[in-house]
């Protein structure tokens, strides 16, 4: 397994050096066909049929390959998952180039492949805790829940009821193994048995915390338990790990996302059902360094919802010990890797991970392997209109503030207990005496604003960006930023995010010679003239909002030009969708009629 990695990059410099033609990196319109064609299925990668995927496989282990040395999990033809990754990657540490050559594994790489063999009939439909995200030493985990009586003693008519038919009955005899028979033949000791190898490769990864997202206690098919969970094991064996109960809506919530026109704010999903059994449970020692009243989750809409959960994750991760984290809904495959995927893409927005990445191959990254590869079934979702896949990545919009920033966390926990709540917006309320006039800027400060996407969502009547104008602060913008000279929206009505343009600059630099003429645009001129201030706040300019809105935007390009955005019944006004203003707005158009 850990010759895998070395080999296959043998493999490509030996094609490169022969002077062989490489075939085209697959893009993400490609990989977007193909996913909205067919779910991905590890048995079907060779052969007839089998080419276009494992290009993909190959694109992610080497996007992979740009940070970090990796081990690999086998899984040829879905021997042990039959709808996980062929090649699993095992994230050991980060390297640059020049240490690529000198990787030693970090882990007993055989053992590490036994638990999983050994481990995989604890989980629905064989999902076993699989690491996907690296960060400050700690593996962040994906899995199913917990296999219930009924799938450890068949699964192949457990996977027939639970999936409401034979189409999507993939666990068949094909994956009965011989161990899998040996736990069949008798009870005793039978959840102690398999469970305790699921907890063996728990503690081998280092995970501590565990998040269930189910909804329910307990999954239930036809009156029979289907599906168990952590939270709920009678015999407390998960007793020593941090168990979270967080309760997210399943993808059949989304189709309501959908039919309001892509539209999540207000969207409230309806605890009272029947099924619902599994209330929101987290340890004090969690929630104490975030302001968030957790017990008005049930008024949070899908828009509050996800952005709280996604900061206690945050949270979690950032703590001071190594413990590593398991992420799981009931199948694993859909609200799962929509708050991987949100890890991934947010952790990567601050620089903490991927750090070679550009935009676009985190968006291919995230997409092949957090979602195809781990087997979404965005063929099934399409036709049922149940898009969490799309409210994912259009959901990067509501976290690009620096609240959502791990570095922002990292420096709060290093501050001071008396320091503990100070931030950079501080600046502006301090006293007149300590920061100059409050009617005229000197040259302390600088009114900038970057030319950047989604910019104007931080601009209000009261909102300004400052930031300190000193000689060698000044160098040092001026060096990192290539737009100038700077311009600043000011006083300007605030337009809906949805309307924007997101890969567009909200502002143009004006010239000299022009500037005069602005007033009527209520467009400023910088200069080292005072310029009154109105109640003055300090915003910093973010890198973190600059490449999560254009991983949005290159997503929205491509997936409304192959899958398609399908707008909602026109209302009896004949107005249209919000969601098809945004998309004329930036250009984007569909396939055909039935699209945006």
């Amino acid at each position: 397994m850990a010759g895998a990695r070395a080999a296959a990059a043998a493999s490509a410099g030996s094609s490169a050096s022969s002077g062989t033609p490489q075939p085209q990196e697959p893009g993400l319109g490609e990989l977007l066909e193909e996913f909205s064609r067919t779910q991905y299925r590890a048995k079907d990668c060779s052969g007839t049929g089998g080419s276009k995927v494992e290009r993909i496989e190959k694109r992610c282990l080497e996007l992979f390959g740009r940070d970090y040395c990796y081990s690999v999990i086998q899984n040829v033809n879905g021997d042990i998952c039959g709808h996980y990754p062929q090649h699993i990657v095992f994230l050991e540490y980060e390297s640059s180039e020049k240490e690529k050559d000198t990787f030693q594994s970090t882990v007993q790489v055989s053992k590490l492949q036994d638990l999983v063999n050994r481990s995989k009939t604890a989980r629905c439909r064989g999902r076993f805790v699989c690491p996907v995200i690296l960060f400050k030493g700690k593996h962040i985990c994906r899995s199913a829940t917990l296999a219930g009586w009924g799938e450890l003693y068949g699964r192949t008519g457990y996977n027939y009821i639970f999936s409401g038919g034979a189409d999507d009955a993939w666990a068949d005899a094909e994956d009965v193994t011989e161990e899998d028979c040996a736990l069949r033949s008798s009870d005793t000791h039978l959840f102690d048995k398999v469970r305790g190898y699921d907890i063996k490769l728990l503690r081998y990864l280092s995970v501590k915390y565990i998040c269930d997202l189910m909804v329910e206690n307990k999954k239930v098919k036809f009156g029979m338990n289907v599906t168990s969970s952590e939270k709920v094991d009678k015999a407390q064996r998960y007793a020593d790990f941090t168990l979270l109960s967080i309760p997210y809506p399943g993808c059949e919530f989304f189709k309501e996302y959908k039919d309001r026109d892509y539209m999540a704010e207000g969207l409230i999903f309806n605890w009272k059902q029947d099924y619902v059994d599994a209330p929101l449970s987290i340890p004090d020692f969690l929630t104490c360094s975030l302001n968030i009243d957790w017990s008005q989750y049930q008024s949070w809409d899908l828009v509050q919802q996800t952005q709280n959960y996604l900061k206690l994750l945050l949270s979690i991760i950032n703590s001071d010990d190594d413990s590593g984290l398991l992420v799981h809904c009931i199948s694993g495959w859909d609200r799962t890797p929509l708050f991987i995927s949100l890890l991934r893409l947010s952790l990567w927005a601050d620089g903490l991970i991927h750090a070679s990445l550009k935009p676009a191959e985190i968006l291919y990254l995230t997409v092949a392997y957090d979602w195809f590869l781990f087997g979404h079934m965005l063929v099934d979702r399409l036709s049922k209109g149940e898009e969490i896949f799309f409210f994912c990545f259009n959901f990067l919009k509501h976290i690009i503030s620096e609240e959502f920033s791990a570095l922002k966390i990292q420096r709060r926990k290093s501050l001071p207990a008396r320091d503990a709540g100070f931030t950079v917006e501080d600046i502006c309320m301090l006293r007149r005496k300590d920061r100059g006039s409050t009617t005229s800027l000197g040259s302390d400060f600088s009114l900038v604003m970057e030319s950047s996407p989604g910019a104007a969502g931080s601009f209000t009547y009261e909102t300004v960006e400052l930031v300190p104008a000193g000689a060698q602060t000044q160098a040092a913008w001026r060096k990192s930023h290539s737009s100038s000279p700077q311009s600043v929206l000011w006083n300007r009505p605030q337009l809906s995010e949805d309307r924007l343009p997101s890969h567009q600059g909200l502002v143009e630099a004006k010239s000299s010679s022009s500037s005069s003429s602005n007033h009527s645009d209520n467009f400023f001129r910088l200069g080292s003239s005072p310029l009154e201030v109105p109640k003055p706040r300090l915003t910093a300019l973010s890198e973190r909002e600059t490449r999560l809105q254009e991983v949005r935007s290159a997503f929205l390009a491509a997936y409304s030009s192959t899958v398609g955005l399908r707008a909602a019944a026109p209302s009896p006004s004949g107005a249209i969708g919000l969601l098809e203003q945004f998309v004329r707005g930036v250009g984007l158009r569909g396939t055909s009629s039935s699209t945006l």
